[in-house]
């Protein structure tokens, strides 16, 4: 906040856990500093949508963390599906890691204990609720709790989904069924997210999106002539394909980084701006809504609800404790 009023800060990057981005991130753009936040975008649906919405208003250049928009590899992947020439798609795999690795070695540390005297705990919860204290609920693991984050589902879908959105041409949109999910939740005093996870998106082209965890991380494209993996290679029949001045080329980007501060100093949109890291996280957000809620979902892109459910519509929002919904509230108008 105090980096915020200084005027000689042109830019800021926002790499707090997925639950504290929606404030900085908006309260930046009032600020007129442009903006760098690492992916997932969002802790929720909303929150994504506000923040679309302040980067728009107050005109500030922003890049989401999905470094993979940046990839030549997996830019030509998507140039290739968007070009036909897999034939017409009509299938995307999208399989994420499973389970709740341990990175901050810290799980079996989930009884509650004194806060550290050098750790602000409460202002590190923010807008999420009051919660007792311990090691395995912080740092790197705070992945694993559903008030702070969504899980391998959010961490890995923010670079996977977004792929299969990229070569899928629905970057301004999203699916418009959410079907057969199922769902293994952690079991453990803390950590709540899903373990393995299934889920299917329909968008109303009639592209069909297949999420699950597995063994395997990536993304899959299946056409009437083909499929293609974007993991870096390309099958030996289209190797030597061109995409021709007239056929769809999409934005090119060779470092993301770099790129971010090549728009800063031009004023030119990213490879990953908000509006496209927001819609490539909801996939993962109505993921997990599905998967708590155990049926099949409608849900309209273009506003951005659930159709005709009221429960469903109720978990998209996450209650926020004060002073920091209040905040929200402001900065967010």
């Amino acid at each position: 906040r105090e980096v915020l009023l200084r005027k000689d800060i042109d830019a800021v990057v926002v790499v707090t856990p997925d639950h504290w981005h929606a404030i900085p991130v908006l309260m930046a753009a009032v600020a007129g500093k442009d903006i760098y936040c690492q992916k997932p975008l969002s802790l929720t649906i909303p929150e994504g949508r506000a923040m679309c919405e302040a980067v728009k208003r107050y005109n500030v250049v922003f890049q989401t963390g999905s470094q993979r928009r940046s990839s030549p590899q997996f830019r030509r992947i998507c140039e290739i599906v968007r070009n036909g020439r897999i034939g017409r798609l009509h299938t995307v795999h999208v399989t994420l890691p499973r389970g709740t690795p341990d990175y901050g070695r810290t799980g079996h540390l989930a009884e509650t204990v004194p806060v550290p005297a050098d750790f602000d705990y409460d202002f590190w919860l923010g807008p999420a609720p009051d919660a007792p204290y311990c090691p395995a609920r912080t740092h790197v693991n705070y992945r694993w709790v559903l008030d702070y984050s969504g899980g391998q589902l959010t961490d890995w879908g923010g670079h996977f989904c977004d792929m299969a959105q990229w070569g899928m041409g629905a970057d301004h949109t999203g699916p418009v069924l959410m079907r057969n999910a199922r769902a293994t939740w952690a079991q453990h005093p803390v950590w709540n997210t899903a373990m393995d996870f299934y889920f299917e998106c329909l968008y109303d082209n009639g592209v069909q999106v297949i999420v699950q965890s597995s063994d395997y991380i990536g993304v899959r494209f299946e056409g009437t002539e083909g499929s293609i993996w974007p993991d870096g290679s390309v099958p030996e029949n289209l190797n030597d394909t061109v995409i021709g001045p007239d056929e769809i080329h999409l934005y090119q980007a060779e470092d993301h980084y770099r790129n971010f501060i090549d728009c800063v100093l031009a004023r030119k949109e990213c490879s990953a701006p908000a509006e496209v890291g927001h819609r490539s996280i909801t996939l993962s957000h109505l993921g997990n809504i599905t998967m708590q809620l155990g049926q099949d979902l409608r849900w309209n892109p273009v506003n951005e609800r659930f159709i005709g459910n009221d429960a469903a519509n109720a978990l998209l929002a996450r209650p926020m404790r004060e002073p920091w919904d209040a905040v929200y509230r402001e900065y967010s108008i």
